[in-house]
């Protein structure tokens, strides 16, 4: 029996399907293409505007805090027990969902969830710990192909249950925890890893590959393969006396470490074309990870959930199938991109960016649809090629290294943006004058034709005021509307009424506005 075991273990069939197994259930999330509705709707009955100044920015915090601890700890510990905490992330993360209430509950939760993308990382470096270099390739195509296709059924399967079965959104968050629940079980049936990239490199030096060039050639990559092979066959073979003489305290041996990393990283960004390609992999990833963010939010801002039939699961379906096809066409397409990866860096930028516009200035949510599968399928076609530009003449080591850093610039961007975008208590840019994808030219366009209406004063600005229709204010925020009365003493009384109404808005101080009320109901009755 223990034989048979050995034998299983050692293979390199069973890592990889329990590792594909385990991709396939944390992958397989129905709810979270509806995270937005459910926020806002009566189970958590949040505003719009907690969720997204309040709830969805602790995310990027508690990411950016906790990757660089996660990557350098993940590697340390090899690989399996951060394996089992984005287990135990998962399930707490959806168990908040399911049965917590207030805004403070949902901020933890969102704490948990950054745990819970922190440790993603585990989920491929673990396998390069358990196999062979020469099958590196195939099980890499093996683990992002099981998480595309979970991605793609999850969206799918959200979108029907909700469409075609009526089923709640509470009891797909309860889908989602069964998945993550059987996704943590698979994790203790990973076996330990005996080494890992950085901190338990088996051999007789124990250290790091000392670097040559800035970029190492073809030639270089397959000796370091080759000794990660002759590593992996003598990880069971123990070290000599003499050997574990000579070892280094396990102190010195992490600060060594960490010492070789920084000189690995100063030596990769010294070239100019790695620089290059990781500034725009860092700026990328930061802009596509807010836009992923906020995007329910825009959809729900051009369609409100609690009016409008959601298909959020079948764009996210579409734009991950978009997105893989975008991927796999990359190593299809027989192109120099040595010569032509800049131009087509920035030809289908130019298109993020309109896609962007589109979504922006088109109040439609069709074309805000559009614009966002067709953001995703140029964004993933060039992190392919990025991908692949920085990796071709990297060891395994170093790609991993960059990977980690790139990640890291890129959210702390993202972090900055969030900062001065979304959190109030950052430099204090509210929903009323700037939120992220849903309201930039919503607020600005009202806010701009609220002064506009002050300016013209009289009776022209109380009937270019009076003029505008209901359903041009029930477009705004319960913040938008305070700047309003701010702005112009020509809000119509009755509109306001009617979104107090239609809204059930409860504004944090009831004398306040009935003072506004009063104070419009003189200028009214003045004119």
């Amino acid at each position: 029996m223990d034989c048979w075991k050995g034998a299983i273990c050692s293979s390199w069939i069973y890592p990889t399907l329990i590792i594909c197994v385990n991709g396939f259930f944390s992958t397989m999330r129905p709810s979270e293409s509806f995270l937005t509705p459910y926020l806002t709707g009566p189970d958590k009955n949040l505003t719009v505007e907690q969720v997204t100044n309040q709830v969805f920015p602790v995310w990027t915090y508690s990411y950016l805090a906790l990757l660089v601890p996660v990557f350098l700890i993940t590697d340390y510990v090899r690989y399996k027990p951060i394996l089992l905490l984005q287990g135990i992330s998962f399930i707490v993360t959806w168990l908040l969902l399911l049965f917590a209430q207030g805004l403070v509950a949902m901020q933890v939760m969102e704490f948990s969830y950054g745990m819970v993308t922190a440790t993603e990382v585990a989920y491929y470096a673990y396998i390069y710990s358990v196999v062979s270099a020469d099958r590196y390739q195939r099980v890499t195509s093996y683990c992002r192909s099981i998480t595309l296709v979970a991605a793609t059924l999850a969206a799918v399967l959200g979108q029907l249950l909700v469409s075609l079965a009526d089923v709640s959104y509470f009891h797909l968050n309860a889908i989602t925890l069964a998945s993550a629940s059987l996704a943590f079980v698979c994790s203790f049936l990973l076996p330990m890893p005996q080494k890992s990239m950085f901190f338990h490199r088996k051999g007789p030096s124990e250290t790091l590959p000392q670097p040559d060039k800035a970029v190492a050639g073809l030639s270089s990559n397959t000796s370091l393969s080759c000794q990660a092979d002759k590593d992996c066959a003598a990880a069971d073979t123990g070290a000599t006396p003499a050997q574990q003489a000579q070892q280094p305290e396990p102190q010195h041996h992490v600060l060594r470490v960490l010492v070789q990393l920084g000189k690995d990283l100063k030596d990769c960004y010294s070239s100019r074309k790695l620089l290059y390609w990781s500034l725009w992999w860092a700026l990328a990833t930061a802009g596509f990870n807010q836009v992923v963010n906020y995007i329910q939010v825009l959809w729900d801002f051009r369609a409100p959930s609690h009016s409008s039939a959601v298909y959020n699961g079948a764009v996210e379906a579409v734009a991950t199938f978009l997105g893989s096809a975008t991927s796999m066409a990359v190593g299809y397409i027989k192109v120099n991109w040595d010569l032509s990866g800049e131009l087509a860096l920035g030809i289908f930028s130019a298109m993020d960016a309109g896609s962007l516009f589109l979504m922006f200035f088109i109040d439609n949510i069709w074309a805000c649809y559009a614009g966002y599968l067709a953001f995703k399928a140029c964004y993933m076609l060039l992190i392919t090629i990025a991908t692949f530009q920085i990796a071709v003449n990297l060891s395994m080591e170093r790609y991993a290294l960059m990977f980690g850093f790139n990640n890291f610039i890129a959210l702390v961007i993202q972090t900055i943006l969030t900062i001065v975008v979304v959190d109030p208590n950052g430099l204090g840019l509210g929903i009323s004058t700037q939120t992220l994808l849903n309201e930039v030219k919503q607020v600005d366009y009202h806010h701009f034709k609220m002064r506009s209406f002050k300016s013209m004063g009289g009776r022209k600005g109380k009937k270019a005021a009076q003029g505008l229709p209901f359903s041009y204010y029930t477009t705004t925020t319960k913040k938008t509307v305070l700047d309003f009365l701010h702005f112009s003493p020509h809000f119509p009384v009755s509109h306001l009424q009617q979104l107090l109404h239609v809204h059930s808005w409860n504004f944090p101080d009831q004398k306040h506005i009935h003072h506004y009320l009063h104070e419009m109901h003189k200028y009214q009755h003045g004119w």
